[in-house]
């Protein structure tokens, strides 16, 4: 049986931050990722997104962890062809992510930056998080072979945003896309009353990890503040679906990471520890999925 370990998709998120989940004492940067690591196994760096990480502040998040600690990482938004902002650009580039001299370079300074979470062994993942406008079809499939040429030998895992690749005419094809990448296919949960909702499939995709990322089902996904998007509180029975497919998916890989994104106040840390607290109940006490 695979691990499964819980956490969430940030420790910096601002409304968490000015809420009291963090006690004094703890409230400084050094402070709150100590104190996060205490409570969880795992962590998502959301802000990966935003800005390329720096070696040393990456260094510096290995040393304040315990042994075994994990860092899922977010690809940065111009390599997963997502509009990026001038200023988040290294070296002065320009966003031009067809500009293969621009790509390769912002992919070297990826990984520069998060190569110090790789050598301590505290790289759980690099999350490809793919837009909503990425369709299944042969340039799909070209971006991805590209990605792990670039990638390879790092844990990888991949969350589409387009709903057709997981509905019945694709999903067999893009199961076996992420098979031959070694890729691990991110299963998410969501409203599913929108035409972009993604059905909560959970296929397996590499033996190493699969990953499960709960956005909340807020039914302003995909329009309004990240506060209507994300505004939701996962009641316990919403929770105790997942667990016989969560100890399903650990008995056919060696770990399986489990992150809440619903960042809204401490919603996230919240559920995550109730759900750290419902898959540590006997199996037998599961509500059937």
């Amino acid at each position: 049986m695979g691990e499964i370990l819980v956490g969430t998709c940030s420790w910096t998120d601002r409304a968490l931050m000015a809420g009291g989940w963090y006690p004094p004492g703890r409230r400084d940067a050094e402070g709150r990722l100590r104190h996060y690591s205490t409570q969880f196994p795992i962590v998502e760096v959301d802000s990966a997104y935003y800005a390329i990480p720096d070696a040393r502040t990456c260094r510096a998040w290995a040393e304040r962890t315990p042994p075994g600690f994990v860092f899922d990482v977010k690809a940065f938004s111009l390599l997963t062809g997502h509009p990026t902002r001038d200023t988040a650009m290294p070296d002065g580039l320009r966003p031009e992510p067809r500009d293969p001299k621009v790509l390769d370079a912002v992919w070297e300074r990826f990984t520069e930056g998060i190569e110090p979470l790789r050598v301590a062994g505290r790289l759980g993942s690099v999350l490809l998080q793919l837009p909503p406008w990425f369709r299944p079809g042969g340039r799909a499939g070209e971006f991805l072979h590209e990605c792990a040429e670039r990638t390879a030998g790092w844990p990888i895992s991949v969350e589409f945003r387009h709903p057709g690749w997981w509905r019945t005419t694709w999903a067999d094809a893009t199961r076996a896309l992420l098979t031959r990448y070694g890729m691990a296919a991110v299963a998410v949960d969501m409203t599913q009353t929108l035409p972009t909702s993604i059905p909560p499939v959970t296929p397996v995709t590499t033996p190493r990890l699969s990953v499960v990322r709960f956005h909340g089902r807020s039914a302003a996904w995909g329009k309004g503040s990240k506060e209507d998007r994300f505004r939701h509180d996962y009641a316990e029975d919403e929770l105790a679906d997942w667990l016989p497919r969560l100890r399903s998916l650990a008995g056919r890989v060696d770990q399986v990471h489990v992150l809440f994104n619903n960042c809204c106040g401490d919603a996230a840390v919240r559920a995550a520890e109730r759900m750290r607290r419902l898959l540590a109940a006997p199996a037998s006490a599961d509500v059937p999925g």
